[in-house]
């Protein structure tokens, strides 16, 4: 076997390995990758895969396996080290580094986003409340420089003039940050009682209030609005893909709307599979741009 198809070979299984990684964390994320032209797909679900391990190592599996925080942090270096080198070299031997590092040679994702990133991830292990430029900060490289990578996949290959890639870029960015910011709202007791975590400044379960809940989904509401603005800008399989990914986002915030504060401490709030069959439909015919929860705010 020649050395090109080795690499092919194991590249090809590495894509597999991430591919599956998002099955069997998101059904959200998982539907609307499924939208995507086969190779953009690939990328997308790269992109998450590397993103879900790091979290995984902040916040899920190895502090299951008992892990300590010292421990924590040297996982956590030691992945943004190895993605860092595979990146360069275009070679790991962890095959979700070796996807994303693939995906980002091709792509043109480079540690300009990666950093952010794990600067984000690493702020996890030792904050439990932010200020508001911490939460700017940590908002921007947990979720936007996401939104930033999928862009780059979604636009390989094409020529954008540089005012058009300040509207997707914007858009992209905006659309992480209300993604970021509605998992934040529906996790908010959960992550108080089980990480001790309180990612919005000044907010925690114990003073959580209505209008507190309204405001916060005002400014996701926003974060939608200029993320819909730049979906007509994208190519077409990238478009619905990201207008069902907004549509699932946007009816999740518009039932957390719905929902009292003090309800949203005792429960989590979901879409339900149908609805989210029915957004599907939507988005995969072009049929309409998802509504916005904004449609429903109180005057």
């Amino acid at each position: 076997m020649e050395l090109d198809d080795s690499l092919a070979r194991y590249s090809a299984a590495a894509l597999k390995t991430s591919a599956e990684v998002i099955r069997s964390y998101s059904t959200s994320f998982g539907m609307a990758s499924k939208v995507l032209d086969r190779r953009t797909r690939g990328h997308i679900e790269a992109v998450y895969a590397l993103v879900r391990i790091a979290d995984e190592i902040v916040d899920g599996a190895a502090a299951g396996a008992g892990l300590s925080t010292e421990e924590v942090r040297t996982l956590l270096d030691d992945l943004e080290r190895d993605t860092e080198t595979a990146m360069r070299t275009g070679y790991s031997t962890n095959l979700v580094v070796h996807a994303f590092a693939v995906t980002a040679r091709t792509t043109g994702i480079g540690t300009d986003l990666t950093q952010p990133f794990f600067h984000s991830m690493r702020a996890d292990i030792t904050r439990s409340e932010h200020t508001p430029e911490s939460f700017e900060l940590y908002v921007y490289g947990s979720a936007e420089v996401v939104g930033l990578m999928c862009l780059r996949a979604f636009l390989v290959g094409r020529t954008v003039r540089p005012e058009e890639n300040d509207v997707l870029s914007d858009g992209a960015r905006h659309l992480g940050a209300a993604f970021q910011k509605i998992n934040f709202l529906r996790d908010l007791a959960e992550d108080f009682s089980s990480l001790g975590r309180s990612y919005f400044p000044g907010i925690s379960p114990m003073n959580f209030s209505e209008a507190d809940k309204l405001r916060l989904l005002d400014d996701i509401d926003d974060d939608l609005r200029i993320s819909a603005a730049a979906l007509p800008g994208l190519p077409p399989t990238a478009r619905r893909a990201v207008a069902l990914a907004q549509g699932l986002f946007a009816e999740l915030a518009m039932r957390l709307r719905r929902t009292p504060a003090d309800e949203l401490l005792r429960a989590r709030i979901r879409v339900p599979n149908p609805v989210k069959v029915a957004i599907l439909a939507k988005a995969i015919t072009g049929r309409a741009v998802p509504e916005l929860a904004a449609q429903e705010r109180t005057t």
